[in-house]
C-alpha cells in the first residue's frame, strides 16, 4: 500500500521528508509508527540526508541503502514507481502542469490502495489485504457482523 507520496519540482530532502510525514500520519502519527520497519532506497542524497535518515530514526525505522548499482534493496519501490508511470504518467500526459500530476497522482493511489487488485495481496486491493492481516493477528479489531 503506498501510505506517503509528494510530487516536487526538485528532488531536495523536503520531497522524501514529506512523504514519510504522510505516511507517519497514515499510522497514526505514534512516535515509533514504523518502529522495525526497513525503510529500503536507493543512494540519492535526499535519502542520506542527516535530517532524513534521524526523522526516519525518531520514528523506529532502520535505513537500507543498496550498493551503487544494486537494484535489489528497493526493487519494491521501483516497480511501484514502474506502474505508476506506465498507467498514468504516460498513458494520459503530456501534462499542463504539477497540480494537474499532483490531483492525478492522488486519485491514482485512491484506486491503487483501494480497488486495483493485486496478486501478490491474493487478488485484494492493498487495503483490504491490510485489514485482514491485522484482523488475523489482533481478531479484536474485528467488526462484528449485524
Amino acid at each position: 500500500m503506498i501510505v506517503g507520496w509528494r510530487l516536487t519540482d526538485h528532488l531536495c530532502t523536503d520531497l522524501p521528508l514529506d512523504a514519510l510525514e504522510m505516511a507517519l500520519w497514515r499510522r497514526g502519527g505514534q512516535a515509533d509508527a514504523l518502529d522495525g520497519l526497513v525503510h529500503h532506497s536507493d543512494r540519492g542524497c535526499q535519502y542520506l540526508s542527516i535530517r532524513y535518515t534521524d526523522r526516519l530514526a525518531d520514528a523506529g525505522a532502520v535505513s537500507s541503502v543498496g550498493s551503487r548499482g544494486d537494484s535489489y534493496d528497493n526493487a519494491l519501490a521501483e516497480s511501484t514507481i514502474g506502474l505508476y508511470k506506465t498507467e498514468l504518467i504516460h498513458r494520459r500526459g503530456p501534462w499542463k502542469g504539477l497540480d494537474d500530476v499532483e490531483l492525478a497522482t492522488m486519485e491514482w493511489v485512491d484506486w491503487y490502495n483501494n480497488r486495483r487488485l493485486h496478486s501478490a495481496c491474493q487478488d485484494l486491493p492493498p487495503t483490504e489485504y491490510e485489514a485482514l492481516y491485522r484482523a488475523e493477528i489482533n481478531p479484536a479489531t474485528l467488526t462484528p457482523a449485524t
